[in-house]
C-alpha cells in the first residue's frame, strides 16, 4: 500500500519567545515491510536541521530557532510504501512461555520487560486482570493471549478523545473506561511485562477505514503494542481497533513507552503560555512514487521574508485544532 502523510504541528506563544529548541519523532521506520521512499521536514520560522539516532534506532531530528517568533510551525511530509505481514499462526506451542524465560529474551529485550514512565503494575491495573479473568490467559499459549487481551482491552474500554492528558498515567483510563490508543498500548504493555512477556510502544499513523470498524481519530497520530515472541520475533498487536498491525498501520518510533517517543518536544526562552495544534492527514497515493529513498532536510518555509502562498494554504487545510494527547 502506498501512502502520503501530512504532519502538522503548530505552538502559538501569548507573546514573542527569544528562542525555541525542539526534538521530533516524526520519520516512518526503514524495515523489511515498510520502504520509506521520502521525508520532507519544513520549519517555519526556518531553522537548520540536525539528526542523530536515538538507544532505540529511531530517527530523531533536532533544530534550534535562535530569533524571536511567536508562533512555531513542523510541517513533515512523508510517503511510504508498506506490505502486509506474511501468514502468521493460529496459535503457538505451550513451550513459548518457557522460551520467553530464557537468559537470551531477558538479555535482549530488557528495556521492555520493566515498569517504566506510564507502564507500571498499579492496584487498579490488578482490578482489571481479576475483573476480566486476564489471569487465566497463561494456561494458552502466548499468541492467543496476546490476541486475547488486546480484545478485552477494545471492548472494555469507549474511545473518548480528551478524557485523559498526554502525562496522564494508566489509572486514569482504567476508573473512566475511556480513553486513546495512548492509554490502551500503555495498559496493555503493563499486562504483558507483568507476566514476562517483552513488550514495546510503537508511534505512527493509521490509514483509517471506517468500513472496517476502526475507531481511531483520522486526523491525529496513531500508538500501538508490539510484544516479543521468540518464535515470530515483534509481532504488532492494536488494541484501539482490535487487530494485528498490517499494512495500514505505519510505524514511526519504538520505546518504553510515549514518553520515549514523542512526536515532538523541546523548551523555549521567555515568559509565554503557548497553545498546541496538531493536523495529520494519512491517504493512498494517487500515483506511484518515482523518489528515490532519501532525505530532503529542512527547505525554509519563507522566501524572501515571506511565506509561500501554497504552504499557507497547505498549513490551513491540514491543521485541526486538538490536544497533545490525541495521538490516537
Amino acid at each position: 500500500m502506498l501512502l502520503e502523510i501530512r504532519h502538522v504541528t503548530q505552538y502559538q506563544y501569548e507573546r514573542p519567545v527569544r528562542e525555541s529548541l525542539m526534538e521530533l519523532w516524526m520519520q516512518p521506520q526503514k524495515t523489511a515491510r515498510q520502504r520509506l521512499i521520502s521525508f520532507e521536514l519544513e520549519i517555519n520560522p526556518a531553522a537548520q536541521v540536525f539528526s542523530y539516532a536515538d538507544s532505540f534506532g529511531n530517527a530523531v531530528y533536532h533544530f534550534d530557532v535562535p530569533q524571536p517568533h511567536d508562533k512555531l510551525t513542523i510541517l513533515a511530509r512523508s510517503a511510504v510504501e508498506t506490505e502486509a505481514p506474511g501468514e502468521r499462526p493460529d496459535a503457538l506451542d505451550m513451550g513459548e512461555w518457557d522460551r520467553l524465560r530464557s537468559e537470551f529474551v531477558r538479555g535482549e529485550c530488557f528495556d521492555f520487560l520493566r515498569p517504566h514512565g506510564f507502564v507500571e503494575a498499579t492496584d487498579a491495573l490488578t482490578n482489571f486482570i481479576d475483573e476480566h479473568n486476564l489471569a487465566d490467559l497463561r494456561r494458552r499459549d502466548p499468541l492467543t493471549a496476546m490476541r486475547v487481551l488486546s480484545e478485552t482491552i477494545y471492548q472494555a474500554f469507549e474511545y473518548q478523545p480528551g478524557v485523559t492528558d498526554a502525562d496522564s498515567p494508566i489509572d486514569l483510563a482504567l476508573s473512566a473506561g475511556r480513553g486513546v490508543c495512548q492509554d490502551f498500548a500503555h495498559i496493555m504493555l503493563a499486562v504483558c511485562r507483568l507476566w514476562g512477556v517483552p513488550a514495546r510502544y510503537v508511534s505512527g499513523y493509521l490509514f483509517t477505514d471506517r468500513d472496517a470498524g476502526d475507531r481511531s481519530d483520522p486526523d491525529a497520530t496513531h500508538a500501538w503494542v508490539e510484544v516479543f515472541l521468540p518464535s515470530l520475533r515483534w509481532v504488532g498487536f492494536d488494541p484501539t481497533n482490535n487487530m494485528m498491525t498490517g499494512e495500514r498501520h505505519v510505524a514511526v518510533a519504538v520505546g518504553r513507552d510515549y514518553g520515549d517517543v514523542t512526536p515532538s518536544r523541546g523548551v523555549y526562552k521567555g515568559d509565554s503560555d503557548s497553545d498546541l495544534a496538531v493536523g495529520v492527514s494519512v491517504r493512498r497515493a494517487r500515483a506511484a512514487l518515482a523518489e528515490p529513498e532519501f532525505l530532503r532536510m529542512a527547505r525554509p518555509s519563507f522566501i524572501g521574508g515571506r511565506r509561500r502562498p501554497s504552504d499557507a494554504a497547505a498549513v490551513r487545510q491540514d491543521l485541526h485544532q486538538q490536544q497533545q494527547q490525541q495521538q490516537q
